[in-house]
């Protein structure tokens, strides 16, 4: 008889990006912190451009942020868990997720795969293969279903 692994979640890190998929991947996240006892932190990263200073202000990608920050946080509330977020200014979405992972001591990742498509091929980017190359502990991905994501452009 194999004994079950036991992993305690006491941080779950949520970076979310304003897609059709925040609402769910937060919901999920709130649901396994309530089993869990743990924290939901919620992060959005806004990338600086390489030409600005990496301090730069960036009023509507702020405001974009905090609306983002704003509307997990009522998803959260509903099922009473503890629930905290932060915005980012970074060059590296992927860098800014891992590091803030590693300094928070996340114990999972939970964060939407965004589809799409290069050359007629489905890709992920750049900054989900450096999360699932570099975090400091588990990932888990959420990809919406094909239908929803063609009808939404």
């Amino acid at each position: 008889m194999s004994e079950r692994s036991t992993h305690s979640v006491g941080t779950i890190l949520v970076p979310l990006k304003g897609v059709s998929g925040d609402e769910e991947v937060v919901r999920q996240a709130a649901l396994l912190a309530k089993r869990n006892r743990a924290l939901v932190y919620v992060i959005y990263v806004m990338v600086v451009r390489q030409e600005l200073p990496l301090e730069a202000e960036m009023p509507e990608e702020l405001e974009k942020a905090e609306r983002i920050l704003a509307e997990a946080e009522k998803i959260v509330q509903v099922y009473g868990v503890e629930f905290e977020s932060s915005i980012l200014q970074a060059r590296s979405a992927g860098v800014a997720i891992v590091e803030e992972a590693t300094e928070r001591k996340a114990d999972l990742i939970m964060m939407v795969v965004t589809y799409r498509s290069r050359l007629g091929e489905f890709n992920m980017g750049r900054t989900v293969p450096y999360i699932l190359k570099n975090a400091p502990c588990r990932v888990w991905m959420f990809r919406d279903e094909l239908s929803k994501i063609k009808n939404n452009p």
